[in-house]
């Protein structure tokens, strides 16, 4: 069932990009590890030197996070999730982002859940959203409601927001039986509640002809969702039938690769099933038993 596939596909995107990850010299990802198709162990010097081949970034991490929360508790509370992730969050032995510590500081602080999220713009914070859609799909009233509690619960910045309910319509539109291109289209023809966002996802459409490496480094490599959301876009309207393809492209253009591939990992996997994700990608993934595990619970 691609509801299921979308959530690995996304997991499987941070994990291949873990190796590289945070590397924006495009010509030291080739040098060092050629053409990446397969998961790689993080270098010495990775903001993720606890982390090893087959294992999450910190996004990624979170994601399972949410994942579990589900499970645990029969379906998604912004409460529950709360406590879930304070407690995983707290005692991390992985990348501490921005986010999260301001967000772990604002709960020490007292504030309360729906109004503890930092003000941060990362494409991080929208990007983890795959167990949500696996889970509440068909009901989408609930499920954009859960999105913006779990994005603003840590990354309480409109931008964010919006880049997270963008998502999750495009996924849910290819799980109504539309391309990823097409969804992305109609989306866009919806409206986009940023006029930024929405200028940029339309040229990212109109780009597929192009090299993705020049493209992505022309919207911007790094964090923000202004200039890696734009980039994902890309990715999912030019390799929308090519999965593997996709998540390579993505990893060697450099910067956060990782949060852009949660996003085009998650698009992709709701169009395809888990036959386009590399059988090797899998059983190198360390939670790869324990997430399909969690996918068989019974969710409200």
């Amino acid at each position: 069932m691609n509801s299921k596939a979308l959530v690995i596909a996304s997991l499987a995107a941070d994990s291949l990009a873990l190796g590289a990850h945070w590397i924006y010299d495009t010509a030291r990802i080739k040098r060092e590890f050629g053409q990446i198709k397969t998961l790689q162990q993080p270098p010495n010097d990775s903001y993720h030197p606890n982390r090893n081949k087959g294992e999450f970034t910190h996004y990624g991490d979170q994601t399972l996070v949410l994942l579990q929360s589900i499970c645990r508790h029969n379906g998604f509370s912004l409460e529950q999730f709360s406590e879930d992730w304070q407690a995983s969050m707290s005692a991390y032995d992985g990348y501490i982002d921005k986010a999260t510590k301001e967000t772990l500081a604002n709960l020490s602080a007292g504030k309360p859940v729906d109004g503890c999220g930092s003000s941060s713009t990362d494409l991080g914070g929208a990007a983890r959203i795959a167990p949500l859609v696996y889970a509440y799909h068909k009901q989408p009233g609930k499920l954009f409601d859960y999105v913006t509690q779990q994005t603003s619960f840590t990354h309480n910045h409109p931008a964010t927001i919006t880049g997270a309910l963008t998502l999750a319509k495009i996924t849910l539109r290819v799980l109504d039986g539309n391309s990823p291109a097409k969804a992305i289209d109609l989306t866009i023809a919806e409206g986009i509640d940023d006029m930024d966002l929405d200028l940029k996802m339309r040229a990212a459409l109109e780009s597929i002809d192009r090299e993705s490496a020049e493209v992505i480094k022309e919207f911007g490599l790094a964090c923000p969702i202004s200039s890696a959301l734009p980039g994902a876009v890309h990715l999912i309207a030019k390799y929308q039938d090519d999965y593997q393809t996709a998540m390579t492209e993505n990893v060697m253009a450099g910067g956060d690769s990782a949060a852009r591939g949660l996003a085009v990992g998650m698009v992709l996997g709701a169009y395809h099933d888990l036959k386009k994700i590399p059988v090797e990608w899998l059983s190198d993934m360390k939670a790869y038993d324990t997430i399909m595990d969690l996918l068989e619970c019974d969710q409200d």
